[in-house]
């Protein structure tokens, strides 16, 4: 599955852009909710995602880079459907925070940095609908993936098959290049968070950019 990220989307053809994802049945919109203390940038907020909402019906990938998740849920739109994605690292009560998703009838993720172990998800794997493996340090667009992305997702898939919950997708964030996508598929990674260095890139087309990466990721 493929999941564009929003904030590399240009806003003054975002129409167009959105029409285009509908035609290649793009199967999630990533939005990423930055607040300058967990990671050092701000980004698209709430009244963004409710413009979103009024424009296509494609599922949202809510992906909030926020400290204190848990407490902040109603800040932004969750819709059964959604994915909404949240920092093991950002929060002391990691537990509440999927609970709390999952409340809203959206699919609950813990995100893993890359120097966070997987372990730090073995005591909710009941509540997990995935688990979103970044592949860069999180915060801006642009950084190259991290020698570990592919063999985490490896491991991801091992312990989630361990766990009884094999069923449960990972998706990876971070540098997802056409040749990192081949690379992270052929590890088991199902959802794919893509950006400037890939279909946004301006010397094809969008529609062709996504045939690429569909390619890429069977």
């Amino acid at each position: 599955m493929i999941s564009p990220s929003m904030m590399c989307a240009d806003i003054g053809e975002l129409k167009e852009t959105l029409a285009r994802f509908e035609e290649e049945k793009i199967e999630y919109l990533h939005i990423d909710v930055m607040d300058g203390e967990f990671v050092p940038n701000f980004c698209l907020g709430s009244d963004y995602i409710r413009q979103i909402r009024r424009m296509t019906d494609i599922p949202l990938d809510i992906h909030l880079m926020i400290t204190n998740p848990e407490m902040k849920l109603d800040y932004v739109e969750i819709a059964p459907g959604d994915i909404v994605s949240v920092h093991c690292e950002a929060t002391r009560h990691i537990h509440k925070a999927l609970h709390e998703i999952k409340k809203r009838g959206a699919k609950a993720f813990p995100a893993l940095n890359p120097g966070t172990p997987i372990s730090a998800v073995e005591e909710v794997t009941d509540l997990i609908d995935g688990v979103l493996i970044m592949t860069v340090n999180p915060g801006f667009a642009g950084q190259k993936m991290v020698t570990n992305g592919p063999k985490k997702v490896k491991m991801t898939k091992e312990f989630l098959k361990n766990a009884g919950i094999a069923d449960k997708p990972v998706e990876v964030d971070g540098n997802v290049t056409y040749e990192n996508a081949k690379i992270l598929s052929q590890a088991g990674a199902d959802i794919f968070v893509v950006g400037t260095s890939s279909i946004f890139a301006k010397n094809d087309s969008l529609n062709n950019n996504i045939r690429k990466m569909r390619g890429m990721i069977r």
